[in-house]
């Protein structure tokens, strides 16, 4: 028996969409955690900005009904044409999934943030100057278009597509509680294992020292592996370091998207520079005007050297 005729016999359990299952879950959490809000007189949430950020979900729930129709349908292609391993729904597959899913989504979230074309989509998510649960639901209407490739070495080891998909949205359920500032540490054992809402308030804050760290999906162990961690020290500072200042969904989805292209397009440079627009990360310019997080992130740095050493010579 031929590897394409075992792919189209394996007997697949039928999953139910679990983000659609997920939504009066979310809409009932954020009321809550508005009225703890409230009571705790907390300036976490501006209900126009709530209001954008659900409505950017909600968009995404639509465009997603028609992107995972293509995403499977590459999927089951590479699935069917080639695959190393035939990886059964079986208890073990589901914990190897867990953690191989969870690497892949690292990488996917760092370069998101290193690399423009992907951070077009990105940026939606961190658009927001609150922190809370509302700003989970603010997710891209175009991610989901380009950003199946990284998953696809899966589907080349051997996992099936239908258990990547089912793991995937696990993981964007996980990630909606950690969106919040009402829970501020959890037990040191959790933290050191765990996203938690404090390694993810480092992420979404523009902090010199906080930008472009803590990438992780459920596992907070990949960024202490790859030297991207950062502890949550000092009061985070939400939102982009050139904030977009509108609530209005449409624009703030393809406004990067308008911004690659017209710096790409426009600029009065070489093709290979025209194309670092899309590869380069973004604030990067091809006279070298612009400022990078890294640079960002290098001056404070060295900033924080001189204070110690100054302290130090006291």
């Amino acid at each position: 028996m031929n590897d394409t005729l075992i792919a189209k016999t394996m007997q697949v359990p039928e999953f139910p969409n679990l983000i659609h299952y997920a939504i009066p879950f979310f809409i009932s959490t954020v009321i809550l955690e508005v009225i703890l809000t409230v009571r705790v007189k907390m300036k976490t949430y501006e209900y126009k900005d709530a209001l954008t950020s659900i409505s950017m979900g909600l968009g995404n729930v639509a465009i997603g009904l028609i992107s995972k129709v293509m995403v499977l349908s590459v999927f089951y292609f590479f699935y069917t044409t080639f695959h190393l391993l035939k990886i059964p729904f079986a208890w073990w597959a589901w914990i190897a999934v867990l953690f191989a899913e969870d690497f892949i989504y690292y990488w996917f979230h760092r370069i998101s943030h290193e690399n423009r074309f992907f951070w077009a989509s990105h940026v939606v998510h961190h658009s927001s100057k609150k922190y809370n649960l509302s700003t989970a639901l603010r997710q891209t209407w175009t991610g989901s278009f380009t950003s199946f490739i990284f998953w696809i070495p899966l589907v080349i080891i051997g996992f099936h597509p239908v258990m990547i998909l089912v793991q995937m949205s696990i993981s964007l359920i996980y990630q909606y509680w950690i969106h919040t500032e009402l829970i501020t540490k959890l037990p040191r054992w959790f933290e050191a294992v765990f996203n938690t809402p404090s390694h993810h308030r480092v992420h979404h804050a523009t902090n010199p020292q906080y930008l472009d760290r803590n990438h992780a999906g459920i596992f907070i162990i990949w960024d202490k592996l790859f030297r991207t961690f950062e502890p949550e020290v000092e009061q985070p500072v939400y939102g982009l370091v050139k904030n977009i200042e509108t609530y209005n969904p449409i624009k703030i989805a393809f406004l990067e998207w308008f911004y690659m292209c017209k710096d790409a397009f426009t600029s009065k440079t070489s093709f290979v520079n025209k194309l670092n627009y899309f590869m380069k990360p973004p604030g990067w310019k091809h006279d070298g005007t612009g400022i990078l997080s890294s640079d960002m992130r290098k001056k404070w740095e060295r900033e924080k050297s001189e204070k110690r050493k100054v302290k130090s010579e006291k």
